[in-house]
């Protein structure tokens, strides 16, 4: 369980005012003491990821957020940490207290999740007190939604908001499927995997993992190889393969040495496909055409790893793109949770495959760029481009230029 990958995991994050009982229920669900439970109000400051096993459903992502209702400067940073969390969350739990009336701040949550179609369920924690009042019950029914009542001192009603309703909110949830769905059963996939500067030692890269464990599941007869044993491994082969995947720092030499009428593509293109929006993807690639050496390009990654020597978002693409357009492409770079909200000063967006975060996340950053006017694009559909290989690289998925 715990070697499933955050970014395959459904994502529910816990939401509610202080003290209301949010991170004493992550504790109650998951029957551990994993989350800090304080009658100090504001305990928990910044959003907290808990990678934990969901009895039936399986591997989660519990995301334990600071109240609502903070206050002051800090309060203030905190609660818009919290609202951040909106853009990972798969499935929300509204945790509150058997009051008259809804507060301000959770009428606002509540607008939110509705307005981005975001599955949630209202928990009113606390009923050991007293029964909730119809007032209240009349305001949530308002938003289309039931009510769980829970006590997390007693663990009165938790076990059938485990069971049942959080189940029954997370059955629309699907993973997706990365290759599997192009390849029938016993069809041979060669997958070129550069052990390189910025290869992990010992190991592979995650999309690389992920991709040979989706092929195992659609039966496939899987080859890794790198980019130098190319040739000799399509050689040994009795008949070509159906596909290769590559990773897309060799796409130039993948596309040389693979004889004509095979087919290929990179991980990154497939994770455009599997994590975002692969047709917005390659319209992206378009903007830079449009601007040349006057563009100023906002490069994403959604992790925080360390910056190697030859980086791919830091430095190769960099490189490539003022060798193809100009000296005076402008760059800006941003990491992990930090994507900027002023976009519209930015010609061109260029995502990571986004291997580290889950697909709402990717899917919001889209949405924003849409809504800013600005194109995007990702980091294997802009290196086909660059190397003028894109139109091979997408036909596997019925596209073109």
């Amino acid at each position: 369980m715990q070697a499933t990958p955050r970014g395959i995991r459904p994502h529910i994050a816990i939401f509610g005012r202080r003290n209301v009982g949010k991170s004493s229920l992550i504790n109650a669900l998951t029957d551990q003491e994993i989350a800090l439970v304080s009658a100090t109000a504001g305990t928990t400051a910044d959003p907290v990821y808990k990678n934990i096993e969901l009895l039936p459903f399986g591997p989660v992502v519990l995301i334990d957020t600071a109240g609502l209702d903070d206050v002051g400067e800090l309060g203030k940073l905190r609660v818009e940490a919290s609202i951040k969390v909106l853009k990972k969350t798969d499935m929300a739990l509204v945790v509150l207290e058997p009051a008259a009336h809804l507060h301000e701040s959770e009428k606002e949550l509540l607008e939110m999740l509705k307005r981005h179609k975001i599955q949630f369920l209202v928990v009113v924690n606390k009923c050991e007190t007293g029964p909730v009042a119809e007032s209240l019950r009349r305001e949530i029914a308002a938003y289309g939604v039931e009510i769980a009542l829970v006590s997390t001192l007693t663990r009165a009603g938790i076990d059938e908001l485990r069971s049942q309703k959080m189940q029954d909110g997370l059955k629309g949830f699907d993973s997706g499927v990365i290759v599997g769905d192009l390849i029938k059963p016993r069809e041979v996939v060669i997958l070129v995997t550069p052990i390189d500067i910025s290869a992990p030692k010992g190991r592979l890269i995650l999309p690389q993992v992920q991709t040979i464990r989706d092929l195992l599941d659609a039966d496939a007869i899987t080859m890794v190889v790198k980019e130098t044993e190319l040739k000799a491994a399509v050689a040994v082969l009795r008949e070509p393969p159906v596909l290769v995947v590559t990773d897309s720092q060799v796409f130039f030499k993948v596309a040389a040495d693979l004889p004509p009428g095979i087919a290929f593509t990179s991980f990154s293109v497939l994770f455009a496909r599997y994590k975002g929006d692969l047709p917005a993807y390659v319209e992206g690639v378009a903007a830079l055409h449009k601007k040349g050496a006057a563009a100023k390009v906002l490069i994403s990654e959604s992790c925080t790893h360390h910056q190697m020597e030859d980086d791919i978002g830091r430095v190769k693409l960099p490189k490539w793109i003022r060798q193809k357009y100009g000296e005076s492409v402008q760059f800006d770079f941003c990491q992990g949770v930090n994507f900027p909200e002023d976009l519209q000063k930015y010609d061109l967006v260029v995502q990571c495959g986004g291997c580290m975060t889950n697909r709402r996340d990717i899917l919001a950053r889209i949405d924003a760029c849409h809504a800013a006017g600005v194109p995007i694009t990702n980091y294997g559909i802009l290196i086909g481009h660059l190397h003028g290989v894109l139109d091979q690289a997408i036909k596997p998925f019925g596209l073109s230029l």
